[in-house]
């Protein structure tokens, strides 16, 4: 039983190392991709936001307001 117990012990020792060991290097080589990457492709400028065109109001804008109320107040009741 003794001999069994440190066999599971050393698997899990080993697995749990060999897990440690290769998110490790995984941590560095994702950092170092996301390096050589900013170095050859950097991003571009932000563009200036154009200011959004406003609709003018509908005529029949209040029967859309009551229309669009009664379907969020259904859609909520289920």
């Amino acid at each position: 039983m003794d001999n069994l117990m440190s066999e599971g012990l050393n698997l899990m020792v080993f697995g749990m190392g060999f897990v440690f060991v290769f998110l490790t290097l995984l941590v560095f080589a994702t950092g170092f991709m996301s390096k050589v990457i900013a170095k050859v492709a950097p991003e571009a400028a932000p563009q200036p936001a154009k200011p959004a065109a406003v609709a003018p109001a509908a005529s029949g804008s209040d029967e859309l307001v009551a229309v669009m109320t009664a379907a969020v107040h259904q859609y909520r009741k289920h």
